[in-house]
């Protein structure tokens, strides 16, 4: 039997009692039990002699000690099947839809509620025959959950050397839990598969094989997409201080990238930030397929008025959901908004606890939780032979921008690209606020033979880029000189690069996200504009050249004429526009050849 002694907010501490001087339960760490009247669902994160630590994923108050507690025999798992797109969550995988109208203010403890819906069903359609020899992870059947996606029903995974052999398997209309198919495998065994399973979040799903990323994880962002570069499967850092634009950024990579299935993780942020993304993303249309983003899209809501240790569960809720789209071949992208609100809430465990704190009360193991979270995504080969890639993308909320704090400086060591948002840039209305001096990619050199190998882009892109870094990093340089002596004491070539440094800033990296056109960059428009910008740069070189005596040249060839069109390049809707500009501007600068 196990009592409650002790409630110690989101954490409790249960005794162990004795019946006829034995233990009757056998705890296991990680596994979850109910407590008390009101079966709270909690997790035991300790063991001890004769008494358990649970963390609790729901609201404790009213919660007595000597209340009984009841072990499960489970882990923490969440529900994997149909009806799961287009649906919003809790940390817990519990569907708040349902729960509104039991408790539409907040949410009352006790509420259970099974995240796909036992009543609906759903037509599936068998893609293997009977007495079909199959092997693990093969696709025997599908589901067209939404007009987007197909949701298959996967072989289950065996033991060296078996296979499987189709014993039945029927075509018609299930619920999610009647048996659709039953496989025998050639050692005897026999299992009976439904449309829906259940996995623990904080167990990997198994893959064949871990491969290189070798495709651009498109994002419509210029910034990302051209200096920053993302590949599928790749570990994002996206670190900043209040205010500059992580939950933006993070909301229009979910709404453009290309990745086919979003998982999109609200956790322990402000409500209304979250209620932002519920009214906006089932107004939004996919550019690609002009369906609703929401068909392809899981919403994960724990916002920072919800229980704190389903906080620290909702990312493995969400990663778990998007590991299992990723096995049926699937690209995946998580968007994690805040990672830092989930080391927080593992912070104040800890300290319940009476673990022995780290660096400013984080605990020990604070790393090796962040590197495992990031372990989980890349591109894989799964069990039948098909790719599919999770891309995770996770906000850092470092107090007062503090980039050395230590949950920063993990995701920094964790991640292959690192965003650093600027408040500075956010100040001056500059969106995406990421900073261009200081966040980098480490798929620089795959992006370039990704790009030489595949991608229809213009022979002079590549070093199109790396010189428009330069430029940037040249005027980093000559601000300083330009306090010191002001504009008029630099040269035509140094003024030239202020001003393109200048459209770079402000006509190429800045995107208005909230304009109907420029808030998506297709990478054909995005390679015309900076092929624009960089063609006036190297004329306007050879002008310089030819015309030295002319000290004003580079302030009458920018003029307000010339600065209109630049503006006006992103505001196009397609590269052959862009690239129209691009001939009246080297029509203009004839005049001064």
């Amino acid at each position: 039997m196990l009592k409650v002694t002790h409630v110690l907010g989101p954490l409790i501490i249960a005794e162990v009692l004795a019946e006829n001087g034995e233990i009757q339960e056998s705890p296991k760490m990680l596994e979850t039990v109910y407590i008390g009247s009101k079966k709270l669902l909690g997790e035991i994160i300790g063991i001890e002699t004769n008494s358990l630590k649970i963390q609790v994923f729901e609201e404790t108050a009213g919660l007595q000690v000597g209340e009984e507690v009841w072990l499960s025999g489970q882990l923490l798992s969440v529900e994997l099947g149909p009806g799961m797109l287009g649906e919003m969550f809790d940390g817990i995988q519990r569907p708040l839809k349902k729960i509104e109208e039991i408790s539409p203010i907040f949410i009352q403890p006790g509420i259970n509620i099974p995240a796909l819906d036992r009543d609906k069903e759903w037509d599936f359609i068998p893609t293997v025959q009977l007495k079909e020899e199959i092997t693990h992870g093969q696709k025997l059947g599908y589901v067209q959950e939404t007009p987007l996606l197909k949701h298959w029903l996967m072989a289950p995974t065996l033991d060296s050397g078996e296979t499987w052999i189709v014993e039945k398997i029927t075509a018609g209309s299930f619920k999610v839990w009647d048996i659709v198919a039953v496989l025998k495998s050639n050692k005897g065994s026999k299992k009976e598969l439904t449309l829906a399973s259940k996995w623990p979040v904080k167990v990997p799903r198994p893959v064949a094989k871990k491969l290189e990323a070798k495709k651009i994880f498109k994002t419509g962002q210029r910034v990302i997409d051209s200096f920053f570069p993302i590949l599928l499967g790749g570990k994002v850092s996206t670190p900043g201080p209040f205010g500059a634009g992580k939950t933006f950024t993070q909301q229009q990579i979910a709404k453009w990238s290309d990745a086919e299935v979003v998982v999109y993780v609200g956790c322990g942020e402000r409500g209304n930030e979250m209620t932002e993304m519920v009214k906006l993303f089932p107004t939004l249309i996919d550019p690609k397929t002009d369906r609703p983003l929401m068909e392809r899209t899981v919403l994960i809501a724990n916002t920072s008025n919800m229980p704190l240790a389903a906080r620290e569960a909702s990312i493995y809720t969400g990663i778990t959901i998007a590991e299992y789209f990723r096995d049926m071949g699937l690209n995946v992208v998580l968007m994690a908004d805040s990672t830092s609100r989930w080391a927080e809430a593992l912070r104040e465990i800890s300290q319940r606890l009476g673990e022995m704190p780290s660096e400013e009360g984080y605990p020990a193991y604070l790393g090796s939780r962040i590197a495992a979270f990031y372990e989980r995504a890349g591109v894989t080969k799964n069990f039948g032979g098909e790719e599919g890639s999770v891309t995770v993308i996770g906000t850092v909320s470092p107090p007062g921008g503090d980039f050395s704090e230590p949950m920063t400086q993990n995701s920094l060591k964790n991640s292959q690209v690192f965003l650093a948002l600027d408040a500075g840039l956010a100040m001056k209305r500059h969106y995406p606020a990421i900073n261009w001096q200081t966040s980098y990619s480490l798929f620089e050199e795959n992006y370039a033979k990704i790009l030489n190998a595949t991608l229809p882009v213009g022979d002079n892109y590549l070093e199109n880029r790396l010189l428009a870094k330069q430029i940037l990093a040249s005027e980093n340089q000559l601000l300083e000189i330009v306090k010191l002596v002001g504009p008029d004491g630099l040269d035509n070539e140094k003024r030239l690069i202020l001003e393109i440094a200048k459209s770079l800033r402000e006509d190429y990296l800045q995107q208005n996200g909230f304009d109907e056109i420029d808030t998506y960059c297709s990478f054909e428009k995005m390679e015309a504009m900076l092929s624009v910008i960089i063609n006036i740069y190297n004329k306007v070189n050879l002008i310089i050249e030819q015309k030295k005596d002319n000290e004003n040249l580079v302030a009458e060839i920018f003029n307000p004429e010339m600065q209109t069109i630049l503006t006006n390049l992103k505001y196009q809707t397609n590269f052959q526009d862009v690239l129209e500009f691009g001939n009246i501007t080297l029509e203009i600068l004839k005049k001064y050849a």
